[in-house]
């Protein structure tokens, strides 16, 4: 007996010593991505001013580095906090760990060179080498073209600046080990002609990472390949409801495949009518984390192009529950 607790205990020394030692390989070889680029953006009027268009209506990088007043119909922001970061996700809202939106105003990111934004949006690793959580979805940034990533930058760099000094985040075990082999070197496209509506409506689709949202995940949070687009992702708020991403495939009955191109743009629109007033949500009541105020300054042509695109998405049914109010504890 005595003999077989003395091999038990070597097996389990021998298993814990393989998992430290991986650990330890994780740790000191990962992130594998390059070094920071030698960049020095030309911060132009034109840069300025087409990264304010991207950041703003189309990757809408403000919508999670900002202030959302959750209390209103879609979350507008919160004046005065545009870029200042903050904004928290943890396990109430179903991640592993506590992360935080950072600050990507010239106060919060006056430590990064061009070339060291450009590698963390577009690989997820910081310029100290620590990899993000795929909160920001970089590896879809990693895709577009480098040029409009180097006007985000400039754009983000002529904000003002906000004193706001955020959290680091945080990741649960063992998440906080795989994170650090997630980030990879982007593979950057040129942007389409516009001309070529599909192939361009795919890159905006791309850069507004839609299918993150609009498809359903597994336990571990990783989208499902079978099911892209078909929508009913959970996304929960803190008060206990849930409300779930829209099937965007061409299934007439569950997802858009009745929609025309009219009530696509239209549906985006209506939110800049002048007569609308952003309804108040009172807590519990269905809200929603689309940014539907962020989106519909769009371009109308953009948004036709992303139409064109999810025209070739094929249907599948999936008749998505919008929204599961918060269970009561009574």
């Amino acid at each position: 007996m005595k003999k077989i607790f003395k091999i038990l205990a070597y097996v389990v020394a021998t298993v814990v010593l393989l998992a430290i030692i991986g650990i330890a390989f994780v740790n000191f070889t990962y992130p594998k991505v390059k070094h920071a680029p030698d960049l020095a953006i030309e911060k132009t009027s034109d840069r300025v001013a087409r990264g304010a268009y991207l950041a703003n209506h189309v990757t809408v990088c403000v919508d999670c580095h900002s202030t959302r007043d959750f209390s209103l119909l879609s979350g507008p922001i919160v004046p005065g906090t545009l870029g200042a970061g903050g904004d928290i996700f943890d396990q109430s809202m179903g991640f592993p760990g506590v992360f935080y939106a950072k600050n990507i105003t010239p106060a919060g990111i006056s430590a990064y060179t061009d070339g060291e934004l450009f590698r963390l949006i577009t690989t997820g690793v910081t310029n100290e080498g620590r990899a993000m959580f795929p909160l920001m979805p970089y590896s879809y940034y990693g895709k577009m073209d480098p040029e409009d990533i180097f006007d985000i930058i400039a754009y983000i760099r002529s904000l003002d600046p906000v004193e706001n000094e955020v959290p680091e985040s945080k990741a649960d075990f063992p998440v906080n080990i795989i994170l650090k082999t997630i980030p990879k070197d982007g593979s950057p496209m040129d942007k389409p002609e516009k001309s070529d509506l599909v192939a361009y409506g795919k890159y905006l689709t791309n850069a507004a990472s839609c299918v993150e949202c609009h498809t359903p995940v597994n336990q571990q949070g990783v989208i499902l390949p079978d099911k892209l687009y078909s929508g009913g992702r959970d996304f929960a708020f803190p008060d206990g409801s849930v409300v779930r991403s829209s099937n965007l495939t061409q299934d007439a009955e569950t997802g858009i495949g009745g929609w025309t191109e009219g009530m696509f743009v239209g549906k985006f629109k209506q939110y800049l009518d002048s007569g609308y007033q952003v309804p108040k949500v009172a807590p519990g009541e269905f809200n929603t984390i689309m940014p539907w105020m962020m989106y519909a300054g769009m371009e109308e042509d953009d948004l036709k192009a992303i139409y064109a695109y999810l025209k070739t998405i094929e249907p599948m049914p999936n008749n998505v529950v919008k929204f599961s109010p918060p269970v009561s504890s009574e």
